[in-house]
């Protein structure tokens, strides 16, 4: 399957309705698990990318211009859906849908997934694991780690 195609098909695959009140951190988190669950992405993987890229901001813009708690480039924002990159839940789905493409793409290789979010498909594809570029590693590194206390922290839970 193509990317192109790929990304069409997440594009227009139906949008699933989140709680649309006030943003707040519990409508976000919400929205993760929803959306995580419908593209059968780890919720805690998408909340691991937002803590990493936002700090859960959802008014957060980079430096490079990405916008939302999922820090996304405008034309990433527009490709996967997100006409308001502001609003929460355009937001979160959207970057979601663009990380089950990146899944697809690196099958399901976590680290890959990371780095393309960070650096770009087109050059984590040439790259692979190779890369020299320390912000990514460092990147790569911190998303891995909050990933590893929230799947901790969810497991804990559910064995309760």
């Amino acid at each position: 399957m193509t990317m192109r195609f790929l990304s069409l098909f997440l594009l227009f695959f139906a949008t699933l309705p989140c709680a649309r009140a006030q943003p707040d951190s519990s409508q976000a988190e919400r929205c993760v698990r929803l959306y995580a669950a419908h593209y059968r992405v780890s919720p805690e993987f998408i909340a691991a990318l937002i803590d990493v890229e936002s700090r859960w901001n959802p008014r957060s813009v980079s430096d490079k211009g990405a916008m939302g708690l999922m820090q996304l480039m405008p034309a990433t924002a527009r490709r996967y859906g997100a006409i308001h990159p502001f609003d929460v839940e355009e937001n979160i789905a959207a970057g979601t849908r663009y990380v089950t493409a990146l899944m697809w793409e690196f099958h399901g290789d976590m680290r890959l997934v990371s780095a393309a979010y960070y650096a770009g498909d087109r050059w984590i594809q040439e790259k692979r694991l190779n890369y020299n570029n320390p912000d990514v590693v460092t990147y790569v590194e911190a998303v891995r780690l909050r990933y590893t206390m929230r799947k901790r922290a969810s497991t804990g839970m559910q064995r309760r």
